[in-house]
C-alpha cells in the first residue's frame, strides 16, 4: 500500500503554524483575567474563569450592553472558539452584538491554550461545557434564560450544532464553516483528506493538549490503519450533528449554516445534506473561499456579509425582530464566477435547470502512483486565490500525460453553462490490484486548453478482486461556477493528489470503461438560463 502521511503531515504542520501565526511557546500565553481599563477598550468587557464540565476551568470573556439597566435581562449568545484559537477570537463581533443589546460570552474551548482539560474534538465533555457556560452566564450576567443562542466558526460551529441537540434552552444557532458530518468532511470517498487532517492535528499540538482518544484517532487516520477504521468511523459519528438531527429538530432551534464552496477542511456537500434534514427555521449560505475565509474579515471588525446575516438571524429568533431574514429564500449562494447572490427555496432547487449528462465513452487506462499534474490545490491557499482573484487551480489539459490521467472532454459550448450544485460521476473501474485510490476533477477548459478547476473528489476502494470490474458513483464537491460560451468541460481522473492519502500499490493500474449495459457519464446540474 502506498501512503505517504509523514512528510505531508510535517508540511501541514508548517502550514498550520504560518496560517495561525503561532509558535509552540505561544501556547503558554494568556490574556489578563481582569476588566479592561485602557481608553480603547469598553468597560463592558471582562475576562473570567468560567467553570466547565467535570471541574475544569474555561478561560472566557463577557460583553454586556453598555449602560445595562439593573434587573433587566438581555438575550444571551455563547461563542465557543475555533480549533486552536484563544478566547479573543470573537472580540470584534461580540462587541457589535453587545452594542445591539446582547450579553455575549466567548470562551476558549477545552484543551486549548489556558482552558483546562484535553482536546476532546467536540466530544461529550465539550457539549457539556456549553451547558455549563450557559448555566454560569444565567447566574452571573444579565442573561435571559428564554433567549439563548449559540454561534461560532469552524470548531465553534460544530460544537454549537451538537449542543443544540442536547440543550433545549438554545433557540438559535449560527454555525459558520463548520461540519455536520465529520466523516464525510475529512474521510469522504473513504479517502483520508491528508492536508486537512494534518493541519488540524498540527494546530492542536501547537495550541493545546490532544486527549489520548484524539491522539489514537490521528495516528490511525494518518497511518492508514484500516483495521481500526470501524472505531474511527464510530468516533466521527458521535461527533456529527447529522447523527442527532432528530433531537435538533425536536428542540426546535433556528439553524443558520454558512460555508465556502472551496472549504478544504469541511467541504460543502455535508452541510447541504444536513440542511435538507432540518425541519425548523433554517438558512443555508454558500460563498466562494476556503475554510473560514468567508468570515475572516468580520472577525477583524470589517464589513462582512456572513456576519451581517448572522446578526440578523439572532435578531429575528432571539429578539423577535421582523427584519425579513425569515421571508427571504432560505438558500442563498454566491457564484464563484459572478459574485452575485442567488436565492432558492431549498437545496434541490439549486440545479433547477436540470442536469446535462456528458458521456464518458470508450476505455481509458492509467498507471497509478504518478501525479499527472491535475490536483485540487493546497489547503487554505488555492480556494482563497479563487475567492479574491478568481484563480482556481489550473492545468493544461492537452499536456496531461495520458499514461497517468484519463481525460474526456465535452464539445465547445455555444452558450454559457451555469453549473450549480453537485456534479455526479458514474463509471466502471477495473483494477489490477485489490486496493486503490483515484481522484476525479471537473475542469472549465478555455480555447488555449487551460483548464480551471470547477470541482473534484477522491475515491478509495479496498478488498476488490483484481481484474474484476465494479461500478462507482461519486459526488464531486458542490459548487457554483459559470462556464463561458466557447469553453468546454473536461473530466480528468488520476491517482495522486497532495490533498489526499492514496492507497495504490506499486505497479497498480486502473481501467475506466463504459459498458453498453451501464454507460459511464458525468451528470452536471445547471441553473436555468
Amino acid at each position: 500500500m502506498r501512503a505517504r502521511p509523514h512528510t505531508a503531515a510535517a508540511a501541514a504542520a508548517l502550514i498550520a503554524a504560518a496560517a495561525l501565526g503561532l509558535a509552540p511557546h505561544q501556547a503558554q500565553a494568556a490574556p489578563a483575567t481582569v476588566p479592561l481599563s485602557s481608553p480603547q477598550a469598553s468597560s463592558d468587557l471582562r475576562f473570567y474563569d468560567i467553570p466547565g464540565s467535570g471541574g475544569i476551568t474555561l478561560k472566557g470573556n463577557v460583553f454586556t450592553p453598555s449602560g445595562a439597566e439593573p434587573g433587566r435581562k438581555y438575550p444571551l449568545i455563547v461563542l465557543p472558539t475555533s480549533w486552536g484559537m484563544p478566547q479573543v477570537e470573537y472580540l470584534a463581533q461580540a462587541r457589535q452584538l453587545a452594542d445591539s443589546g446582547y450579553t455575549v460570552v466567548s470562551y476558549t474551548s477545552r484543551g486549548f491554550w489556558l482552558s483546562g482539560g484535553r482536546i476532546e474534538t467536540a466530544g461529550p465533555a465539550d457539549i457539556a461545557d456549553v451547558s455549563a457556560v450557559i448555566d454560569w452566564a444565567l447566574a452571573t450576567t444579565p442573561a435571559d434564560p428564554a433567549r439563548v443562542g449559540l454561534g461560532g466558526v469552524s470548531y465553534g460551529a460544530g460544537i454549537s450544532l451538537l449542543a443544540s441537540a442536547h440543550d433545549p434552552r438554545v433557540k438559535a444557532v449560527v454555525a459558520l464553516s463548520g461540519w455536520a458530518d465529520l466523516i464525510e468532511s475529512i474521510y469522504s470517498g473513504r479517502t483520508q483528506h491528508l492536508q486537512a487532517a494534518g493541519l488540524l492535528g498540527a494546530a492542536g499540538y501547537l495550541t493545546g493538549r490532544p486527549g489520548p482518544e484524539l491522539q489514537q484517532i490521528l495516528g490511525d487516520f494518518l497511518g492508514s490503519r484500516l483495521e481500526n477504521e470501524p472505531a474511527m468511523i464510530e468516533w466521527g459519528r458521535k461527533r456529527s450533528a447529522s447523527e442527532q438531527v432528530d433531537r435538533i429538530n425536536a428542540n426546535g432551534a433556528a439553524i443558520m449554516l454558512g460555508n465556502a464552496w472551496g472549504d478544504t477542511v469541511f467541504p460543502p456537500n455535508q452541510y447541504a445534506e444536513f440542511f435538507e434534514k432540518l425541519t425548523g427555521p433554517k438558512r443555508l449560505e454558500f460563498r466562494p473561499g476556503d475554510h473560514a475565509t468567508a468570515e475572516a474579515t468580520g472577525l477583524l471588525g470589517l464589513p462582512n456579509d456572513t456576519w451581517t446575516n448572522a446578526h440578523r438571524w439572532f435578531d429575528r429568533y432571539l429578539k423577535g425582530e421582523r427584519n425579513g431574514v425569515d421571508t427571504e429564500a432560505p438558500v442563498q449562494i454566491k457564484s464563484r464566477s459572478t459574485g452575485g447572490y442567488e436565492g432558492y427555496a431549498d437545496w434541490k432547487s439549486v440545479g433547477s435547470g436540470g442536469r446535462e449528462r456528458l458521456a464518458l465513452d470508450g476505455s481509458e487506462h492509467v498507471w497509478a502512483n504518478v501525479d499527472s499534474g491535475a490536483d485540487g490545490g493546497i489547503v487554505l491557499l488555492s480556494s482563497v486565490l479563487d475567492q479574491f482573484a478568481k484563480a482556481p487551480p489550473a492545468v493544461s489539459v492537452p499536456l496531461l500525460p495520458r499514461a497517468f490521467a484519463a481525460v474526456w472532454q465535452s464539445p465547445r459550448y455555444d452558450r454559457e453553462r451555469r453549473v450549480r450544485g453537485t456534479v455526479r460521476l458514474h463509471t466502471t473501474v477495473t483494477p489490477t490490484k485489490g486496493d486503490g485510490t483515484f481522484v476525479a476533477y471537473l475542469y472549465d477548459v478555455g480555447p488555449l486548453g487551460i483548464g480551471k478547476l470547477v470541482s473534484n473528489a477522491p475515491y478509495t476502494f479496498h478488498g476488490k478482486t483484481p481484474g474484476q470490474s465494479f461500478g462507482v458513483d461519486l459526488d464531486l464537491f458542490s459548487t457554483a461556477y459559470d462556464v463561458p460560451e466557447g469553453h468546454r468541460l473536461a473530466l480528468v481522473v488520476d491517482t495522486v493528489d497532495p490533498l489526499y492519502i492514496e492507497h495504490n500499490p506499486t505497479g497498480a493500474q486502473l481501467t475506466f470503461s463504459s459498458p453498453r449495459t451501464d454507460p459511464s457519464y458525468v451528470s452536471v446540474p445547471l441553473r436555468e438560463q
